[in-house]
This record gives C-alpha cells, structure tokens and sequence, in this order.
C-alpha cells in the first residue's frame, strides 16, 4: 500500500521497477492497477510470484487465512548480502538495509537469536523484498529527503501467519513501534491494519511522528490494500510537498511540540538525570533540567521535556512519576528542527551511528563509547575518527 501510494503520487512505476530490478531476484512480476476503494481512487502494487500469483496480501487490512504467500524462509544475512550486491542508487540502499535491520532486530528479540540469523517467513518472502526495495526506490524517484509519519493505527482480534494464529497488533508490530517509542492508536475492528512490513518502512524511515509539516503540498497518493473494505476506504495517503522555508530557519510556521515542566525541590540529582533519561526513553524530543531558586530561597530544579504533542500525556505520566511532583503544567509551541539523516561509519571494525545536517555531522555518543572502550582509545580519539569518516560520507 505505501508503494502503490508513492505511485499514485508521481512516480514513474518504470523508474521504480528498473531500481527494483538491480536486485536480481526472478520470477517474479511488479503491476500497479487504478481501482477505488470506498469510493477513492488509488493504485493498487501487486507483486505476482511465479507459480503463485500473490496480490500482495501482506499489506492488505483483510488478512485471508486461506490465501498463499509463497513463504522464501530466507536469513537475513542472505537479505542483506543481496541488497549489498545490487547496484542500487546508495539511498534506496541505506533505507532499505535500515528497514530489514529494524525487523531483524525485533524478529531476534522474539526467537532470542542474532539479528544476521533470523529467517523471515513473510518478510522473507520475494513479494515482501520486492515491496520494501520497491517503496525505497519509490521515495528515490521523488527525491524525498524527509518522511514525517502520523500516528500508527492497530486494530484487535488475531492474523495468521506462518507462526501460527497470533494477536493483533502481532507481535513484531508491538515490537517495531516500542523501538522508536511511535505514538499508535487502537481502531475496533478485526481486520488487520497494521502490518510488520508497513510498520517498519514507517518506523525505519521517518525522521518523526507527528502533525503534517509546514510545507506547499505538490501531489497526494492513495495506495490500496486489496479488499474494499465498507465505511472506511482502505488505503495509504501520502502527501508530498516542499517546506515553505530551508531546514533551521525560523521563517514561516513551525513544527507545533507541547513543553511540558515542573519544579522540584526535594529530588536528587541522580533521580533528576534518571527522570531525563526516561523521559528520552518515552519518546520524548528533549528533556533537561536547570536550577532555580524557589520560595524562601530554596534550591531546586525545573525538569522539562519537549513532545510531540500526541504523547502529552505518556510524557506528562512520566514526569509524575519519576519527580514525585503533584502536578505538571505545560504549553505549546514551535520549533524548527533542522534537516537530518541517520548513517553508519566503520571505525577499526566497529559499527557507529551519526547523524548528518548541513555543516554538522554527530556521532552517537553511546556507540563511541562502546568502541572506544573495546579499542582501548580515548573517546575523543574515537569521536573525531568517526566525524572524520561522515564528512566523506555527506556530500557536499
């Protein structure tokens, strides 16, 4: 469904389909059809397997029991070899390695085993590859530098799947959405809507959840689940635009957070920065604290968090519970986050993240310190090396 939206949006199903085809995967076919659903026109991907034909029921919000998929149980060691063998424009790359590694990584919590080793069933079958390769490719053909997801909707009841009967959201939905800490609401229906392969190109490549960002919107895509589904047109919209002013200016409206905050006076400062962390830990944007002087000249500390507006009260729960406090008061505003994408350097064998912006490059400070410390480096030492190696990395 978020491929055949970014189709109905404006991209050339043939440019996607060359990109799909650097893969080297055969037997296989991808289509894209108009239909309506619910009255509202979409596009419809289909991905037809050879001895199976597979509309690609894995995105569809009326799970057919019945229906066959075609399962490839591949590892995901072989995935990745595949995508790193493909002569694929280097975006569609990262973001498709960076989808199947959020999978990975749940799939390996739930069987207690490597990421590199787990098989996918769904996932690893070709029709699901080719969806989550198709979509990336999809978004190269746009040119979209920065995804923005609105909250995820699950709904209840159970889906099968080739582990058997499992509940919705199943469980590697639940899993994919507390990794990024998404906001999520329920839908009372038994259909399922929310499935591992969407979650993660949602969870994997959007920058942040929220509102629609400030922008002038140039197209807007339906992409179609395959049942038509009564009262609620079963589809994926994407919107595309450009942002009315360059990432980092305070020119035109901004991204609207809700700053929430109190003040403490009978807390420690090892229960302060553990509050901060839970409150990252919760989803929140930001969280610090700063001294004050309360009445009758006591010391003490303001906690405060920055959320997207939607997890107000997840954020708000936190700060009561972690503080102690009897209340919390909070306001909304604006802030204009600058431009940013996620990468990964190589330093002497050990895998660091960063982050890239126009004349920026972050290195995670987590991932710095664990290699420096297997190294035997300072952390400086290693912080610079993998500055250094994501300036190569940013183009210019």
């Amino acid at each position: 469904m978020t491929l055949g939206a970014l189709v109905d949006a404006g991209a050339d199903p043939v440019a996607v389909a060359d990109i799909v085809a650097a893969l080297h995967i055969d037997d296989y076919a991808l289509m894209f059809e108009p239909v309506t659903r619910c009255g509202v026109a979409a596009t419809h991907a289909l991905v037809v397997v050879d001895d199976h034909s597979h509309d690609d029921d894995s995105h569809d919000d009326d799970h057919d029991p019945g229906h066959t998929h075609g399962y490839g149980h591949r590892p995901y060691r072989v995935i990745r070899d595949i995508l790193l063998a493909a002569d694929l424009p280097d975006r569609v790359r990262t973001r498709a390695l960076a989808t199947f590694d959020a999978l990975a990584e749940i799939e390996g919590a739930m069987h207690r085993m490597p990421p590199l080793d787990v098989e996918f069933h769904e996932v690893g079958s070709v029709d699901a590859i080719v969806d989550i390769v198709g979509s990336c490719a999809a978004l190269e053909v746009l040119d979209i530098d920065r995804i923005v997801c609105s909250p995820i909707a699950v709904s209840r009841g159970t889906v099968h799947a080739a582990h058997g009967e499992l509940p919705t959201p199943a469980p590697a939905v639940a899993g994919l959405l507390a990794r990024r800490n998404a906001p999520a609401f329920g839908i009372d229906t038994r259909k399922e809507i929310a499935t591992p392969t969407g979650v993660a190109l949602m969870t994997a490549l959007a920058e942040e959840f929220g509102p629609l960002p400030a922008m002038r919107v140039g197209s807007v895509g339906y992409g179609a689940g395959t049942a038509d589904t009564p009262g609620r047109p079963n589809v994926v919209q994407v919107v595309i635009g450009e942002t009315e002013a360059p990432q980092g200016s305070v020119a035109g409206a901004g991204q609207p957070v809700r700053l929430l905050e109190v003040n403490v006076d009978d807390v420690t400062g090892e229960v302060i920065a553990h509050t901060i962390a839970a409150l990252l830990a919760a989803g929140a944007h930001d969280a610090w604290a700063t001294p004050i002087v309360m009445k009758k000249g006591r010391p003490a500390h303001t906690v405060h968090a920055l959320c997207d507006p939607a997890l107000t009260a997840r954020i708000g729960g936190v700060l009561v519970a972690e503080t102690g406090s009897l209340g919390v008061r909070g306001s909304t505003i604006e802030r204009w986050p600058q431009r940013r994408r996620e990468a990964t350097v190589e330093v002497e064998g050990h895998t660091i993240r960063i982050k890239l912006a126009a004349g920026r490059v972050k290195v995670e400070h987590d991932d710095a310190a664990a290699a420096a410390m297997a190294l035997g480096w300072p952390l400086r030492a290693v912080m610079t090396a993998a500055e250094a190696l994501g300036w190569l990395s940013e183009p210019t």
